[in-house]
């Protein structure tokens, strides 16, 4: 050791605690050179033994020789300028990726504009018009197994491929350099050797070339040695320069927020997601071609903005036609636009669409969000039970692996859809069955006596439940109640695809009186994982039984929304904690139920017997690629905005 003046640390030589320092150190990168990163923890634990290491040496030997000073800083410039390229962690000397962070996002970013200077400068588009392409990624994969060609050999009749994507990992060892570009199909290795290509190219890939970037090449096929099929490059183009550097390859957008913000940089990252996005557009397709091909309906499109919102009990986006000078709401629903083309002479028509609802945000609800609503001539309830059924398996056997219906996970539950028919109960029933009250047939009518007996059959149920004594208490018929019920103690527990049948006419505005049945309608709701994933009755035909359900409907929507009014200016009076807060969004959540005249006017002229169904596209999706939110499966859902 040339640093004499202190050679023994508590009876240790320094050259000991050197050695032991430098075996600690392979020792975390051999971790690293495994594939674990700094988030690991037996990376942390050998991490943790380094640093005491080197805080014991220091303890001995404070800051070291002025020399071993100047090394240390040299060193640290270095590995900064290697950083400033924006690759993402990996490797270092001996061929690995160079990490980046040591940079901050603009560091990175300065640097790899200067790079878009070096390659203009070098007479190459960094942002290219286009490039033709002979093949994607994947058909490559397939067409080349191993059978065909095997490890150590290259293609030798003389097919050269031209591909294209984005680079999303990148190794240079001397002479050799190996990219992983991906595509929409998937990733194929590009194999970078010196000989084999232009000098100048060949610096480009070692120093302009970074992962996020989007190129094309061209060269012959080969497989690896260690198995990997790639293109040979000996022509490369750099056609998009990404100024951005990109998630780290092992854990990608770990912040779920940006995820969802930055939807483009999650795909880039994210190979889940783009598959989620890939079966939701599959989803959609077979919806299509079955109601289409199979059935014969016909896509039609309604209008978005509306003079009178209708179909649902919904609070709607408002806004103004300044040319018109007319408010306008966004279509809460397409129903009452569909079934006037039913009127009109359309016998099946369908729209997937999307409905806007001033609404709350959670996991199952997003502002916007699609629909498909359908409605078939001349067909009842029953015909959409079938429809339903086969409509859903078929687009979860579109999306599952083996194409077959199947049992799907959903979480950590197995979702068995081949069980068909699927189980069938009226709502009233249902309610009987988690808490012992007969809603409907049990009081000869008398509401009060019916809330009396809901109350402690609440408490007695679960805390949760007791949480919905107050809407009990104001519901404004039997038919509210019970749906209040059904909501509190029933509708979480529907775990596998379950009809909920006969639906209280208070709570179903649209849907035809129950032929056998009296005070219901002939209406179900599918629940599965205790969501509502599909709603449909016999549609009311007559124009004046509907207007009289339209104007009770809207005394009891009224009704409610003053109760839920003096509710929370009780609160207030009280000096209940947040009571203020919870008043101003009370009556920020009041909205009119208007009465659209034109569809009664429309119903006047004669609409057929009709079955209609209407299914949320973004549950479905939820429940078939076992997505926990709604915000998973729509590409961009609405966010807060930031601050």
């Amino acid at each position: 050791n040339s640093n004499s003046n202190s050679n023994v640390v508590f009876g240790e030589d320094l050259d000991t605690i050197d050695g032991k320092i430098a075996r600690q150190a392979a020792v975390v990168k051999g971790l690293k050179d495994g594939g674990k990163t700094n988030q690991d923890e037996d990376v942390k634990a050998a991490v943790t033994v380094l640093k005491a290491l080197k805080a014991e040496r220091e303890k001995a030997n404070p800051g070291g020789s002025s020399e071993t000073k100047k090394k240390k800083a040299s060193q640290k410039q270095q590995a900064n300028a290697q950083r400033k390229g924006g690759t993402p962690r990996g490797k270092k000397k001996g061929g690995g990726e160079q990490s980046s962070s040591g940079s901050s996002p603009e560091e990175v970013r300065q640097v790899r504009i200067e790079k878009v200077a070096q390659l203009s400068a070098a007479n190459q588009e960094p942002f290219a018009y286009r490039f033709d392409r002979t093949n994607a990624a994947a058909k490559l994969q397939a067409a080349y197994p191993e059978s065909a060609l095997a490890k150590g050999c290259e293609l030798e009749n003389g097919t050269r491929e031209k591909v294209c994507g984005r680079v999303t990992s990148r190794r240079v060892f001397g002479k050799l350099a190996f990219m992983t570009l991906t595509d929409a199909s998937g990733t194929i290795q590009l194999y970078c050797d010196e000989s084999r290509i232009d000098p100048e190219q060949f610096e480009t890939i070692k120093t302009l070339v970074d992962v996020g970037d989007i190129v094309g090449c061209e060269g012959p096929l080969k497989r690896t040695d260690k198995g990997e099929l790639s293109i040979v490059v000996e022509d490369i183009k750099v056609l998009t320069k990404s100024l951005r550097n990109l998630p780290d390859k092992w854990h990608g957008l770990q912040d779920v927020e940006i995820k969802y913000r930055q939807r483009y940089v999650d795909l880039i990252a994210s190979s889940e997601s783009r598959d989620t996005f890939y079966q939701r557009a599959q989803i959609i397709k077979t919806m299509r071609r079955y109601l289409e091909d199979e059935l014969e309906f016909m896509e039609m499109e309604t209008p978005i903005m509306h003079t009178v919102s209708g179909g649902a009990d919904a609070k709607p986006f408002n806004t103004h036609h300044n040319a018109l000078n007319m408010d306008l709401t966004l279509r809460i629903a397409t129903e009452l636009h569909l079934k006037r083309l039913v009127v009109g002479g359309f016998e099946r028509v369908y729209e997937i669409g999307r409905i806007f609802r001033n609404e709350g945000l959670s996991t199952r609800h997003n502002p916007e969000f699609t629909s498909i609503e359908l409605y078939q001539a001349y067909g009842d309830v029953t015909d959409m039970l079938e429809l339903t059924e086969e409509v859903i398996c078929r687009c979860a056997a579109a999306v599952s692996p083996s194409k077959q219906l199947e049992p799907i996970q959903y979480g950590d539950e197995t979702i068995d859809l081949t069980k068909r028919p699927w189980r069938r109960a009226s709502m009233n029933d249902l309610v009987i069955e988690a808490c012992n009250v007969d809603v409907l047939n049990g009081f000869d009518g008398d509401l009060e006596k019916a809330k009396a007996a809901c109350e402690p059959a609440l408490k007695a149920h679960s805390k949760q439940a007791g949480a919905s004594i107050p809407a009990v208490r104001d519901s404004p018929n039997l038919g509210t109640l019970l749906n209040e019920m059904f909501e509190a103690t029933v509708e979480g527990t529907l775990r596998q695809p379950t009809f909920v049948l006969d639906h209280p006419i208070e709570i179903s505005p649209l849907a035809k009186p129950h032929r056998d049945k009296k005070g219901v309608t002939e209406r179900f709701e599918l629940f599965v994982v205790g969501r509502e994933l599909a709603n449909a009755f016999s549609e009311l035909t007559d124009p004046i039984d509907q207007r009289e359900r339209f104007e009770k409907q809207s005394r009891a929507h009224a009704e409610t929304q003053r109760a839920a009014v003096l509710r929370a200016e009780r609160k207030v009076e009280r000096g209940d904690k947040d009571a203020s807060d919870v008043l101003k969004e009370t009556k920020d959540d009041i909205y009119e139920f208007p009465i659209d005249e034109d569809f009664i006017n429309a119903l006047e002229y004669g609409m057929p017997p009709c079955g209609g169904l209407g299914i949320g596209v973004d549950r479905l999706v939820m429940l078939l690629t076992n997505s926990p939110s709604i915000r998973d499966v729509i590409a961009f859902p609405t966010l807060k905005k930031e601050e």
